[in-house]
């Protein structure tokens, strides 16, 4: 009989020991699941990335935005940040959203707003548990693709060529000093070539 065990063990069956072992732990972790107390909580800025890009993709939502400057500050930084526009406010069980939008024009607003709970609620809930109890948003813009993209790359182009010429100014002030310091090099070279020479005759 005890051949017969090693030989399970063997072949890669389990043994009657092996199995009990197996219930045992399985029965372990479901008691440490259910016996260790404490709670999950969840920072806001967590629950503003799941939303964020929750809604990322919802066709006729041109943006989430906290407005033209914070659209400005974004593109300063250089940044993608998927928080921007969207408050939340977390409690343990329960979730509240406001945010701001710019839609794409001649879209079915009411539409696209349904939508965006729809998705924010199902991945809020898929993710934390938590339940969604209220979604405010605010349309802050209609706008055509074409001018969302001109108004983006505009913001982006001014961004990009003030850097560039921050970029050449402070190039040429390097040139300009560098060039001060060789010529103050120079200058303290030649005194002591002078003296030297004075110190030889």
């Amino acid at each position: 009989m005890d051949n017969q065990f090693e030989n399970k063990e063997k072949m890669g069956m389990p043994s009657a020991n092996n199995m009990e072992n197996t219930a045992e732990h399985k029965d372990d972790v479901k008691k440490s699941k259910a016996d260790v107390p404490g709670d999950v909580t969840y920072d806001d800025k967590v629950i503003q990335k799941i939303i964020g890009n929750a809604v990322a993709k919802i066709d006729g939502l041109l943006t989430v935005d906290g407005g033209f400057f914070s659209n400005v500050a974004e593109k300063l930084v250089n940044t993608d940040n998927v928080t921007t526009g969207i408050d939340t406010e977390v409690g343990k069980k329960q979730v509240a959203v406001d945010m701001d939008i710019v839609v794409e024009y001649g879209r079915d607003i009411p539409e696209i707003v349904d939508r965006i709970k729809h998705v924010i609620q199902e991945e809020v809930k898929k993710m934390t548990h938590l339940e969604v109890v209220e979604v405010n948003i605010h349309v802050a813009d209609v706008k055509t693709k074409q001018e969302y993209e001109e108004d983006s790359e505009t913001v982006q182009d001014k961004v990009t060529d003030a850097a560039q010429t921050t970029g050449q100014f402070a190039s040429k002030q390097a040139e300009k000093a560098k060039d001060a310091v060789n010529q103050g090099a120079d200058k303290i070279q030649n005194k002591i070539d002078e003296n030297k020479d004075d110190q030889v005759k």
